[in-house]
Order: structure tokens, then sequence, then C-alpha cells
């Protein structure tokens, strides 16, 4: 739910007294009376998908020129310009047998960030990076912007500065998302 807040203020008994303004009363209407579990968080704009579609083909291309695997690219792509997958505040790391390579998975994105020998066996730790479809306008900017200089070193054509700049205005006109 989307909100915004307007006032917080304290009561004779001590007792802080926070007030939010929503959208609609249907957001809120049959959760009177009920004891709430309560996150507030800033909201963040969600990025365009127009964004997220050109992410995906240049790192089709980028797959193409460098002669390997589409996710292993975009698994690459991630693990420099993407965003960790954080649970209380600590990067999510999984340690995996090393003789299975997670670049080429499609359903988890992860880089690699260590190696270990337990009992014998050899394990690599690998960071588990969250999908681009769940970033918001700037860590979405971030990724095309590292993605979009990896094509280019790569002799890759990409949008001109001139489209990326609006597609960038676009997204702040959408989002209102300050870049």
């Amino acid at each position: 739910m989307k909100g915004r807040l307007k006032e917080i203020t304290k009561s004779l008994d001590g007792k802080l007294r926070v007030t939010f303004e929503v959208e609609t009363i249907d957001e809120v209407k049959d959760m009177d009376g009920y004891d709430l579990d309560i996150t507030v968080k800033t909201y963040r704009h969600k990025r365009s998908l127009n964004a997220n579609a050109y992410f995906h083909v240049l790192v089709g291309k980028i797959a193409e020129a460098l002669r390997i695997s589409k996710p292993r690219a975009k698994n690459i792509l991630l693990g420099r310009y993407g965003q960790r997958e954080m649970l209380d505040g600590k990067p999510v790391i999984l340690s995996v047998l090393s003789q299975y390579d997670m670049q080429e998975r499609e359903d988890l994105h992860c880089i690699a960030v260590g190696h270990a020998k337990l009992q014998g066996k050899d394990f690599t730790h690998w960071a588990l990076i969250r999908p681009s479809h769940t970033y918001d306008t700037k860590e979405m900017a971030l990724l095309i912007d590292g993605t979009i200089q990896e094509a280019k070193d790569l002799g890759i054509e990409t949008m001109t500065t001139l489209e990326i700049e609006r597609m960038k205005r676009a997204w702040k006109a959408r989002y209102y998302s300050d870049f």
C-alpha cells in the first residue's frame, strides 16, 4: 500500500500516534479493530518495463559476441551492475559444490565470491543477485548504464546517448524518480 506520513503525536499516556494518508478507504477499511503487523519504508518507484526489455536485448548481443550462453552473460552483468539479494541487511550467500556452474542457471542469478574446501570437497560461494524485474528506476539505470558500456566495449551498437537520455527522462516523468 502506498501512503504518506502526515503526523506524529504523543498522547497523555506517553504513546505515539502515527497518522498516514492513503489513496482509498478500500486499502484499510477491513483493518479497523485488529492488531496489525506494520512495516514502513520509503516508497521506491518501479522502473520501466522498456528498460528491462532493453537490458535483455543487450544480454543477447553480448552473449553472442562473447560466444557464451545468455544465462551466463546475464549472470555476469547482474553480478557486476545488479543488486545483491539481502536478508536482514546481509548478502545471501550460497555454498555449492564447485562442479556445479551456477552462472548457467536461469532461475537463480549469482556471482562467485569465494571458494572453500570442506571434508575434501571443493565448494564455490555464490552471492545471490536480485532479478532485474524487481529493480526500481535508479537500480535499473545502474544496470543499463553498465550493460551499455560493456556492449560498446565489445563493438556492439547500442542506443545513442540521446536515445538513452530520452529513455531516462521517460522513466523520470513516468515514475517521478530523481536521477
